[in-house]
């Protein structure tokens, strides 16, 4: 059995944003106990969205089933995903035939090998999903998908302050929109090896909040 962990390190020192994490007490002077605080978008790093964050009508992060984040995960290998490269439907159809109907998919970039999450062009340089694969996604009856890159165009252009609509923000637009849920920013996953994996990707438990930072891993061989 082998654990994978998914997610990013939350630090003070990321381009994209804005992190405080401090600490009150020194244990090396005698103090009785350190106590660390974080202040941080419940949208940076590796996190979940909830339907909220786009639309007024949809269910808040506490609301999010836990058995729809947890369980049986079909990989979806794009390893050979170019920067700046467009995906389609029938990248996306070639690679996903083992994907059941109403489970769990993580696209598999190893985006994080080719730019590092640090730096700006891990945003701007990244491929993206087209409308006809968000469209692909759905079709697939799949209730959550995780993403290893940032998978719509437009999320590049915020490092501008510009903002586009909606429905170019594709996987939003078609799939939040639709209530599949949405992992956002895993990591490692070249370290993934096989098609199928249990995935965990169990968000803060944040009443009325619009998505949550996540621990998110994935076991093999189980």
């Amino acid at each position: 059995m082998r654990i994978i962990d998914l997610s990013m390190p939350i630090t003070a020192d990321h381009p994209r944003w804005k992190t405080e994490v401090s600490a009150t007490g020194d244990l090396a002077k005698g103090d009785l106990a350190q106590v660390t605080f974080i202040r941080v978008s419940c949208h940076a790093y590796t996190h979940v969205d909830a339907r909220r964050h786009m639309f007024l009508d949809g269910a808040t992060i506490e609301a999010t089933p836990l058995g729809e984040l947890v369980g049986p995960c079909a990989v979806i290998d794009l390893l050979d995903a170019k920067p700046n490269e467009a995906l389609g439907p029938e990248r996306l159809a070639e690679r996903g035939k083992h994907v059941k109907k109403g489970g769990m998919i993580l696209l598999k970039t190893g985006w994080d090998r080719h730019r590092a999450p640090q730096t700006k062009e891990f945003w701007l340089d990244a491929p993206f999903l087209t409308r006809e694969a968000a469209i692909w996604l759905k079709e697939t009856g799949a209730k959550t998908v995780a993403y290893d890159f940032p998978q719509d165009y437009p999320i590049r252009l915020l490092l501008k302050n510009e903002h586009r609509p909606i429905e170019e923000h594709v996987t939003h637009d078609i799939l939040l929109r639709s209530g599949v849920h949405m992992i956002e920013y895993v990591t490692n996953t070249a370290d993934i090896r096989e098609p199928e994996v249990f995935l965990s990707a169990a968000p803060l438990k944040i009443p009325g909040g619009d998505g949550a930072p996540a621990r998110v891993y994935c076991i093999e061989g189980m």
